[in-house]
């Protein structure tokens, strides 16, 4: 297989009447599938879109966000995913960064795009899923589908990039990481190669994960395209309803962050649920606390298979699943093809039991990142990528994450890094400094919180804090708690020193 296009054509192949995805009380068949997706590779290229222009998407968890980016892929396209959480400004930035050429987005997020086109050159068309007739300024999807032509005939290899992923960086400014064809298909046959979690024609997949989500993305909707399953695209998150629906539809596979697993747990003690259907469960994006895992085993009979990954490795590195046994709080070992080494400060190994920073090798991480030569260079060392993640190896072979060298909060699943909400905080008028940190939570597996240092005199609230951050950050980036101090304690060379309000 040379390209991800591939992924759907062969699947409508060879199954052309199986369901690929049951949405609400539709069933749409690979052929169906296959259909839609060469329809929106016809519309792209009469609009224009070439081999290596960027796509935007900012749609939800419904089906055309699987026409809209598998089409652009077979026109050639780069595919940009947008979190749908994101503000106007936040937004903005990352549609200016990638040169977007066309956004395909849900009418019910439109006005947050509409809110930045002027600051967007590059950007073309818009193109609405929604009912027509589309608002002024912007042309439906569905009308230029029901009269599109043939899809262009693109030649595409591994080695074409296929999604730029945007993760926030150390700085307040999102990095997209560039990932192609190759990274993302090396993913996908390293996930296959391992037995626990190879998927089968047979498998009925949940799929509640956010789809701009790398994990949803490609190691969920990709890797059951791969394995010709049947996906079960469910738009939002709710405990008991997703509960239901996995008895409703005898869902074989749950694909979930630890939040999800904690969530099923709490909905289940209200309520009798019938789990037997599903065969393996995986966990990622954030570390699984070993409560979960044995509460979720002892409750439901099932396992919960740990992974852990980068958007910048496409994203899977280790899974528990090649081990005999699933060990609570470990990330597992590393995936067939795939080298991770932990390094000391002087880049050397260490020995098993002492914990470095975790570094990477192999076909799936990512090339670089977008227009940023020298923070990609910066991210490799002789040819390892340096994840900033700190771990250390059992005398099994098992991988534990301790702690990351990066400042980043994980809120169920996403990515916070403290610099981009300080600097949202400290934009306040009354606010003189300020700094953020990761605290635990029992919902979210961690919060945000901040420490504010208020300017001389000033008077300043909490919630005037809170306020102030709700039109510059995505609701998962706001604090939860706000403590107000008289100084921040800072290292002799200047820099805040974080630790000190961990306890």
């Amino acid at each position: 297989m040379s390209a991800l296009p591939d992924l759907i054509r062969d699947a409508a192949a060879a199954v052309p009447d199986k369901a690929a995805v049951l949405f609400r009380d539709r069933a749409i068949s690979y052929r169906e599938l296959d259909e839609w997706v060469s329809r929106t590779a016809a519309v792209l290229h009469d609009l224009g879109v070439r081999k290596g222009d960027r796509v935007a998407l900012l749609l939800g968890n419904i089906p055309e966000f699987i026409h809209a980016m598998h089409g652009a892929l077979r026109a050639g396209a780069v595919v940009a995913p947008l979190n749908v959480m994101l503000t106007p400004p936040e937004l903005g930035f990352i549609l200016a960064d990638a040169e977007a050429k066309v956004a395909v987005v849900e009418i019910s997020h439109l006005p947050a795009v509409l809110a930045v086109r002027d600051r967007l050159p590059a950007l073309e068309h818009i193109l609405v899923v929604g009912p027509p007739p589309a608002p002024a300024g912007t042309r439906s999807l569905d009308e230029l589908l029901d009269r599109a032509g043939s899809a262009p005939s693109v030649e595409l290899d591994r080695d074409d990039p296929a999604v730029i992923a945007y993760t926030s960086g150390t700085t307040a400014d999102p990095k997209g990481a560039m990932l192609t064809h190759g990274n993302l298909l090396a993913n996908l046959e390293q996930v296959s190669e391992v037995p626990a979690l190879k998927e089968a024609e047979s498998d009925v997949i949940l799929l509640v994960l956010p789809l701009f989500h790398i994990y949803a993305l490609n190691a969920t909707l990709d890797v059951a395209l791969s394995e010709r399953a049947t996906m079960v695209l469910v738009e939002r998150f709710d405990p008991a309803e997703t509960l239901r629906v996995v008895e409703r539809k005898r869902v074989t596979v749950l694909a979930g962050v630890p939040q999800m697993y904690q969530a099923w747990l709490a909905a289940a003690e209200g309520g009798e649920f019938d789990l037997s259907s599903v065969r393996l469960a995986v966990s990622g994006a954030a570390p699984l606390p070993a409560r979960i895992l044995d509460g979720f085993r002892e409750r439901f009979g099932v396992t919960i298979w740990e992974g852990y990954g980068l958007t910048e490795t496409a994203p899977v590195v280790t899974t528990n699943a090649l081990g005999s046994v699933a060990k609570g709080d470990s990330i597992g070992m590393p995936l067939p093809g795939l080298e991770v080494r932990i390094l000391d400060e002087d880049g050397e190994d260490v020995v098993p039991g002492d914990p470095g920073e975790v570094v990477v090798r192999g076909p799936n991480v990512f090339s670089g990142y977008w227009r940023k030569p020298d923070e990609s260079e910066a991210v490799f060392t002789d040819g390892w990528f340096r994840t900033g993640d700190i771990a250390y190896r059992d005398e099994d072979g098992y991988l534990f994450l301790v702690d990351r060298s990066k400042d980043l909060v994980i809120v169920s699943g996403f990515n916070v890094f403290p610099r981009e909400v300080e600097e949202a905080i400290a934009s306040h008028p009354k606010v003189a400094e300020c700094a953020v940190i990761g605290v635990p939570d029992e919902r979210t597996g961690e919060a945000v919180k901040a420490i504010v240092v208020p300017r001389a005199g000033a008077a300043l609230t909490e919630d005037e804090v809170l306020e102030h951050c709700r039109d510059r950050l995505a609701r998962f980036k706001l604090p939860r708690d706000v403590e107000f101090a008289e100084r921040l304690p800072r290292h002799p060379t200047g820099k805040v020193l974080r630790r000190m309000f961990r306890g």
